[in-house]
């Protein structure tokens, strides 16, 4: 009897060393992941990793359990074992369509990290039109120095309307207070206790604190719920004299209000590192205005982030290795 179960053991133990081992999880990856690859290997051995290449994705997403790159309905299609996506950018707009919003497939993206560079941006902007540097830079082209009828406000006192205050939000409201301004935020969600921030209102409240404003910024992110949210009457409620800072998505405001509030004097001028058309036409009014500051959607541009995308990567894919939670959660249907 005792001979028998050990010869039971031994052949249950020799089919279950026939079987075959798990295939190792293989990541897809595109863009500026590709020079993590190196790294990826030391941190996440039992993976492998693909380089992608532009006219065989379709092929090799098939058998990928994860993908670092903008995701399309094309390659969502060919993939059968997608479990994540991670997006570089903050932005995922363009990804949000029906299959993917409902799919079971998680999604990250460069939110929070993208704060420092965009904040900095933003008083950037601000800055060039409170101290009236927008005036002196053409003075430089003429060799002028006139200072007779120069004009400047200071930030101290003044009163800021954050419009979203997530990972680029907060930071501004950081800034803003360092330069002694009341803050006020805009934010669907319940924001943690920040200590520059008095006061946050919901989106459907936005009208309520909009003409306490001296400065309005804009840095939530775009979905069907946020687009146009500061538009026409939003613009009539803004104190005379008030700035207007967008870094987010220009889809955010309506841009045909801001022109009129623009040329009506409502507000005393606009910084835009977003517009709606972008890139901005030849042509169009924007362009006309002394009092408006726009640059290329570059505020996302610093010496510093490029550091903390390769940070969130591999600390992310080191993660899904090991099926521990993933940092940078987007929640698909919401957009952010």
């Amino acid at each position: 009897m005792l001979l028998s179960l050990l010869l039971a053991g031994l052949a249950a133990g020799s089919l279950s060393a026939q079987e075959p081992k798990p295939a190792p999880k293989k990541i897809l990856v595109t863009g500026r992941g590709i020079s993590y690859i190196p790294d990826m290997k030391i941190l996440a051995p039992n993976v492998t990793f693909v380089e992608a290449k532009a006219d065989g994705m379709i092929a090799q997403i098939a058998d990928a359990d994860a993908f670092l790159g903008e995701i399309t309905p094309p390659l969502f299609q060919a993939a059968k074992k997608l479990k994540w996506v991670h997006i570089y950018s903050a932005g995922v707009e363009r990804s949000r369509f029906p299959e993917f919003i409902n799919s079971n497939v998680a999604l990250t993206n460069g939110k929070i990290i993208q704060g420092p560079e965009i904040a900095d941006h933003a008083f950037a902007l601000l800055l060039s039109l409170t101290r009236n540097i927008v005036q002196a830079i053409p003075n430089r082209a003429k060799e002028e120095w006139p200072k007779s009828d120069w004009k400047a406000i200071e930030l101290r006192g003044k009163t800021a309307l954050i419009i979203g205050v997530g990972g680029i939000g907060s930071q501004i409201a950081t800034r803003a207070a360092a330069f002694g301004m009341t803050v006020i935020g805009v934010d669907p969600k319940d924001v943690p206790f920040h200590p520059a921030i008095s006061q946050v209102v919901p989106p459907d409240r936005i009208d309520s604190v909009i003409p306490k404003a001296d400065v309005v910024f804009v840095s939530a992110p775009h979905t069907p719920q946020s687009e146009k949210m500061v538009g026409a009457k939003q613009f009539d409620l803004m104190k005379r004299g008030a700035y207007f800072i967008a870094v987010s998505r220009g889809k955010l405001y309506d841009t045909n209000a801001l022109v009129k509030a623009l040329d009506s004097k409502r507000i005393a001028g606009a910084g835009l590192d977003v517009t709606d058309p972008e890139p901005l036409p030849k042509g169009h009014a924007l362009w006309k205005f002394d009092n408006v500051v726009l640059t290329p959607h570059i505020a996302t541009v610093s010496d510093g982030v490029g550091e903390r995308y390769r940070e969130l990567v591999l600390d992310n894919v080191a993660r899904f290795a090991k099926g521990e939670p993933l940092r940078n959660v987007v929640d698909k249907v919401k957009g952010y």
